[in-house]
C-alpha cells in the first residue's frame, strides 16, 4: 500500500492503495465516484475515459502510481467546464443516450476533441471517437451532438 494525493475535479483527494491499482478503481471504489464506468479493462471500449491534464485517458489501464500531481477530471465535474456544459446540453438536445452506460466516456472524449479542435471535421470526429464503443449504436446522434456543441463554441 502507498498513499497518493490526487487532484480530482479541482479537489485534493488522499488515497491509500496498491501502486498498481488502476485509476478507474481508485475513482470508483476508493473515492466513490461512479460516473466513470468499467467496460472492458483493456482500454478498448472507452467507457472509463477521464481527462488527465486535459487529455482523454483510459483510466482502466493507468496505474494510480503514474498519475502524480496531474489534474484528473471526471464526468462528475465536466459540466463546470464551458465546453463540457455545451457537450452535455447537445447530448440532451440530440437525445443521444439510450442505456447510458458508455455515455460518460463518450462525453469525456467529445470534450477533449472540442477543446483541441473546436471546429472538427468528420475525420477528426471519427478519429477521436472511434475508440469509444456504444452497444446501443447511437453513433449518428453522438456525431450530431458533437457538431451541435461545436457550433456553440466561439
Amino acid at each position: 500500500m502507498a498513499t497518493y494525493q490526487l487532484n480530482v475535479n479541482g479537489q485534493s483527494k488522499k488515497v491509500d492503495v496498491d501502486p498498481g491499482t488502476p485509476l478507474l478503481w481508485v475513482l470508483r471504489e476508493d473515492l466513490k465516484m461512479t460516473g466513470t464506468k468499467y467496460g472492458c479493462g483493456i482500454s478498448a471500449c472507452g467507457a472509463c475515459t477521464v481527462h488527465v491534464d486535459g487529455i482523454a485517458t483510459r483510466s482502466c489501464v493507468v496505474p494510480v502510481s503514474l498519475i502524480g500531481n496531474r489534474k484528473i477530471t471526471t464526468i462528475e465535474a465536466i459540466a463546470q467546464d464551458p465546453v463540457g456544459r455545451k457537450v452535455q446540453d447537445a447530448w440532451v438536445e440530440k437525445d443521444v443516450v439510450q442505456c447510458g452506460y458508455c455515455q460518460s466516456g463518450q462525453i469525456m472524449s467529445a470534450v477533449a476533441l472540442l477543446k483541441a479542435t473546436p471546429k472538427p471535421t468528420e475525420q477528426n470526429i471519427e478519429e477521436s471517437m472511434g475508440g469509444n464503443l456504444c452497444r446501443c449504436a447511437t453513433y449518428v446522434r453522438i456525431r450530431e451532438a458533437i457538431k451541435s456543441a461545436s457550433e456553440q463554441l466561439t
